[in-house]
């Protein structure tokens, strides 16, 4: 190295470097990226509180619920739950001319919901359950408040069908019951919980999958897919618990009979069936994860 260029060095690192020489905007390189680091922060800061502001909003549901059209979806709810518990604990009653069959009783539930769900699907999502609508709220389907609403409406709903079933029945035949769900006498208080989980786990299942919008092979089999579901379930569960599956079809009976025995089970099981199905659902069962979950709404 030549003498001069050795001696402008070592005055350079004395001095310091003009910086206009390696970046003529008079900027190192450091200077960028802390800038610029600087200002992004702030961007993605405020794009997260608004997402999570959108989230909030979404997950509380409160504009939803206050709309007019929202007193429609209540009173499908209702209506919904009264027929099912009507008809379904109706087909529960014995008579001194015929007992019912498991199959009969499974076949009238299913069918009854089916139907339902065909007519009130695209008003109300027909959830007619509580457990249902858990199952959609953890899955992010259904707003926290919606949640709260339909499940009142349901428990009313369930609890006038029973009072009606009442009125419509021969006295003699009351004193039977109004079909209320039951453990079997040698079935212990943890086997009826656990029962109800299943059989209420399979149902919301069925219930996300078939209203999965990314699921294209199941368009217009939601009704029968479900019903079938219940049926089946009722098949295999009610010698054991009853196969309530529904927090207000129990309810209902258990209210109008005035006896509550057991009835925490029919909350219990169902609640937590539906709430673990909805999770698994959205964490690793559905089409399309990057996508937001299907809805019961038709």
């Amino acid at each position: 190295m030549r003498r001069g260029n050795l001696r402008f060095t070592i005055e350079t690192m004395k001095h310091g470097m003009n910086v206009s020489t390696v970046f003529p905007e008079g900027y190192v390189e450091n200077d960028r990226v802390q800038q610029h680091a600087s200002s992004m922060p702030k961007e993605d800061e405020d794009r997260s509180a608004q997402e999570r502001h959108r989230r909030m909003k979404e997950f509380v549901g409160l504009e939803e619920v206050t709309k007019l059209d929202f007193l429609v979806m209540l009173f499908a709810e209702i209506l919904g739950t009264f027929l099912l518990v009507l008809l379904g604990c109706a087909s529960c009653i014995s008579w001194s001319t015929s007992l019912p069959t498991v199959l009969h009783i499974a076949f009238t539930f299913g069918l009854a919901v089916t139907s339902l769900v065909q007519v009130l699907g695209p008003i109300s999502g027909c959830h007619i359950n509580p457990a249902v609508s858990v199952g959609l709220l953890i899955s992010g389907n259904c707003s926290f408040l919606k949640t709260i609403c339909y499940t009142v409406c349901q428990c009313c709903g369930a609890i006038a069908g029973s009072i009606v079933l009442k009125l419509l029945l021969p006295k003699a035949q009351v004193s039977h019951g109004l079909g209320a769900t039951a453990l079997h006498p040698e079935v212990t208080d943890a086997q009826g919980v656990a029962v109800e989980i299943i059989i209420t786990f399979l149902l919301v299942l069925v219930v996300h999958a078939v209203t999965d919008p990314k699921r294209t092979d199941v368009k217009g089999w939601a009704p029968l897919a479900i019903g079938l579901a219940i049926a089946v379930a009722h098949m295999a569960a009610v010698p054991i618990t009853g196969s309530s599956m529904n927090p207000a079809r129990s309810l209902g009976p258990a209210v109008v009979d005035d006896k509550y025995k057991d009835l925490w089970i029919y909350w219990v099981g169902p609640l937590i069936g539906g709430a673990v199905a909805g999770g698994v659902y959205r964490m690793g069962l559905r089409v399309n994860k990057e996508d937001e979950e299907g809805s019961y709404d038709f």
